[in-house]
């Protein structure tokens, strides 16, 4: 059913088998990617996978800044889970928390001096890694299919979920 959504009115409790073997197919490699990044950052530049999320989120923010509400949301996390780790990123100073500039009952995430220079060290060798190990393995136009489906999903998953 290529030009239509699926009919979610079902109350089928399983995978269709077809499902179930593309939903295997993209935990394992989902999982694995995730694994193979984490290990190059933590190994190469002294960052989790969780730090570079957050890292690129802010560079990509006017003024390298962002509402923790709206960082977490754009990289899929929980506030407190982002709160929690931005401690930590403070405290190794890639990042620091302060004031909004738009909600005085909002706090900011900012990206540091040494947070950029962390990311732009990191950047080369870990879209190395994702050329090599992602795309690689897909034609032009898988790229482009690729895309729109994982777009449509994500906006998918965005209306219907819950961060």
């Amino acid at each position: 059913m290529p030009d239509k959504i699926r009919d979610m009115s079902r109350n089928d409790q399983w995978l269709t088998p077809s499902e179930a073997v593309v939903w295997r197919a993209y935990m394992g490699l989902s999982l694995q990617l995730t694994h193979e990044m984490n290990r190059q950052l933590t190994e190469d530049h002294g960052l989790s996978l969780a730090d570079y999320s957050v890292l690129v989120a802010l560079a990509d923010s006017p003024d390298g800044r962002r509402q923790l509400s709206e960082l977490a949301s754009e990289i899929g996390w929980e506030r407190s889970r982002l709160s929690h780790h931005l401690k930590r990123m403070c405290a190794r100073g890639l990042a620091e928390r302060t004031s909004s500039k738009t909600d005085g009952r909002a706090t900011d995430a900012v990206l540091t001096t040494v947070g950029r220079a962390a990311l732009n060290r990191a950047a080369p060798d870990h879209v190395s890694l994702v050329q090599r190990l992602f795309f690689a393995g897909l034609s032009d136009e898988d790229v482009d299919l690729l895309g729109a489906t994982l777009h449509r999903l994500r906006d998918h998953v965005r209306a219907e979920g819950t961060l």
